[in-house]
């Protein structure tokens, strides 16, 4: 053997081991130094900021970790993240850095739930945007670097990652807002299209809504008041006066929510909706589609900075996972259903890490503007945009017989009916005492059993029917109130009976003119309403046939509206609440569909 081939297999040999490198505390400890200091920010308010270094490494890339969620553990110890989903950063000796935000744990400062982006700042004047700037520049004055900051956070971080691309340091290359908040009361965890997910956001309330006493290493939630069994013990709560007086403490945000039912100033002020242009470092924005908590801030995200920041090197990854599945090397599907093996793994090695190789390094090639892979496939796709410039929306209409059709109703007259009662509203899963990821993929054959939902089947597929993109309502209905709350449901029915939910999402009537202008319903009165649900990546498979549910609760996910128009549904009495009795046209002169993304 020649000596130049020895060579290249010891090179070889190097590479793969390096590649297989285990990263636990015994690596960290003869690799890495972990420094613990304050940062100051332009107000003199400083912000604890944890710096791991690899030693004898020079002129390294930095990527840092914005959170309201700890940067533990504090004094000696190593932050489990860096073991987990920042391997590939590790091995390739990267400088990582963890931050408290304003206000939280070790930081000094006042904690605000999704503080406002301040668009044009006085000398003093702080946001997180400016918070990131200066701890980049200290950063970039203070250890080895190379002179390129990266940012990453997924959920609340992603916020946080948004926030950073809007700094404008010139040092920031690469930002990657991972299932991140963009809208609280569009989207997200607080309210899907201004009806509010009381579950979700009620559980989180006793965590983070509290008042936030720091510098503390230990910030241990309040207690949470909600029962055993969530469905009976929401119902017993009913009114929201209720539910604030069970809390164990005053809680401002929660009553923030309260005190603000439609999209005022107060929500836009908290919205980056309106920020996300002339973004000048590289984004890679990460989305699952079964993301129970942020799936409308990643796909929204995206969407905004393409369409109004086109010079940004801008990327998309959207898959079927759950809440910051695509970090969990483990992860192969939720509740009952699997996927593809492998993919959270093929992102962490194949996408995350080469991104920021690419924008903060200068190696490698240059990422694809969007990778995704849908329940049902076992492949990722490549391509320019999400959707798929391939893709085209159908009409899937509601027919008579509880049927499905791709054709258009003929029927002079058809209209299907049912009574939603506020005192026995539809549970959003079969066992709904408790809240898991696994209600985004729950049999739904419980609920096709009750008089208050609506169920339109359609034949048999007979090829796979690839579904990528936005899923769009467009429905005729009267309700004999003066408001009510739209559920559609759309499901995949397997050969076996099975019902698995794809996408759902919840309408209020009152909200059809604009978030921002709720008007009462009149009774008998048909409406048309139009809104669209987070975008799927699923395909249907032969044998299987498709479903549209339609009700008007999903309790106790969704907050159970009065079904009575007020000013602030929030100040309802037990006595406000009221059966309504909802008609959906299903006939020539007036359709009723969804819109389905068919590639």
């Amino acid at each position: 053997m020649s000596k130049f081939l020895t060579y290249i297999l010891l090179i070889i040999t190097l590479i793969s081991c390096t590649s297989e490198t285990v990263i636990d505390q015994q690596w960290l400890e003869q690799n890495y130094t972990k420094k613990e200091v304050m940062v100051q920010m332009r107000d003199s308010v400083s912000l604890y900021t944890s710096v791991y270094e690899p030693i004898g490494a020079t002129d390294r890339p930095v990527l840092i970790v914005r959170t309201p969620y700890s940067c533990a553990p504090y004094g000696s110890g190593w932050k489990g993240d860096l073991t987990e989903y920042m391997q590939e950063f590790l091995r390739n000796n990267y400088i990582i850095v963890f931050q408290d935000v304003r206000g939280r744990y070790m930081s000094e400062g006042e904690y605000l739930n999704i503080r406002p982006y301040i668009r044009q700042k006085a000398n003093d004047e702080t946001d997180e945007a400016s918070d990131t700037y200066d701890t980049i520049e200290w950063i970039l004055q203070n250890t080895d670097n190379n002179g390129s900051v990266g940012v990453t956070g997924m959920s609340y971080p992603g916020f946080y990652a948004t926030m950073a691309a809007l700094s404008g340091h010139p040092a920031l290359k690469a930002v990657s807002p991972q299932a991140p908040i963009l809208d609280w009361f569009k989207g997200d965890d607080v309210h899907h299209n201004g009806a509010l997910m009381l579950m979700d956001i009620y559980s989180f309330a006793p965590y983070m809504f509290k008042k936030h006493e720091n510098p503390v290493q230990e910030d241990h939630g309040l207690a949470s008041p909600i029962g055993e069994n969530a469905y009976e013990w929401f119902l017993q709560m009913k009114t929201p006066s209720n539910l604030t007086a069970a809390l164990p403490d005053t809680l401002k945000f929660w009553n923030e929510i309260l005190q603000h039912p439609h999209y005022d100033s107060y929500w836009m002020d908290r919205s980056l909706e309106y920020d996300l242009h002339a973004i000048l470092p590289a984004i890679l924005v990460v989305g699952g589609a079964y993301d129970t908590d942020d799936c409308y801030g990643a796909l929204n995200t995206y969407r905004l900075i393409r369409q109004n920041s086109p010079d940004t090197d801008l990327h998309f990854v959207y898959g079927p996972w759950t809440h910051g599945g695509w970090h969990h090397a483990d992860y192969e599907g939720l509740g009952d259903v699997k996927f593809t093996k492998g993919i959270s793994e093929d992102f962490m090695r194949d996408i995350e890490y080469p991104f920021f190789r690419y924008y903060l390094e200068g190696k490698g090639s240059k990422p694809k503007p969007v990778y995704a892979i849908a329940s049902g496939s076992d492949s990722w796709q490549k391509m320019d945009v999400w959707p798929s410039s391939e893709m085209t929306l159908k009409p899937l209409y509601l027919t008579n017989d509880s049927s499905l059709s791709f054709d258009e109703s003929s029927y002079e007259s058809s209209v299907s009916s049912y009574v939603s009662d506020p005192d026995n509203p539809v549970p959003f899963m079969e066992d709904a005492s408790r809240r898991d990821n696994s209600y985004m993929v729950a049999d739904q054959r419980f609920a096709t059993e009750r008089a208050d939902v609506l169920s339109f089947v359609s034949d048999i597929q007979e090829d796979v029917l690839k579904l990528q993109g936005p899923v769009k309502v467009d429905m005729n209905l009267s309700v004999s109130t003066d408001d009510a709350d739209l559920v559609v449901k759309l499901i995949d029915v397997y050969p076996n009976g099975y019902q698995m939910l794809i996408r759902g999402d919840v309408f209020p009537v009152r909200y059809r003119e604009g978030f921002n202008a709720p008007k009462p319903a009149t009774p008998g009165e048909v409406m048309n309403i139009q809104f669209t649900m987070n975008d799927v990546a699923h395909w249907v498979q032969p044998g299987h046939r498709l479903m549209v549910q339609i009700q008007s609760s999903w309790f106790p996910l969704v907050n159970m509206s009065p079904q009575k128009f007020m000013d602030n549904i929030y100040m309802a009495k037990p006595e406000d609440y009221q059966k309504s009795e909802v008609t959906i046209y299903h006939q020539k002169d007036l359709q009723s569909r969804i819109l389905l993304p068919v590639m």
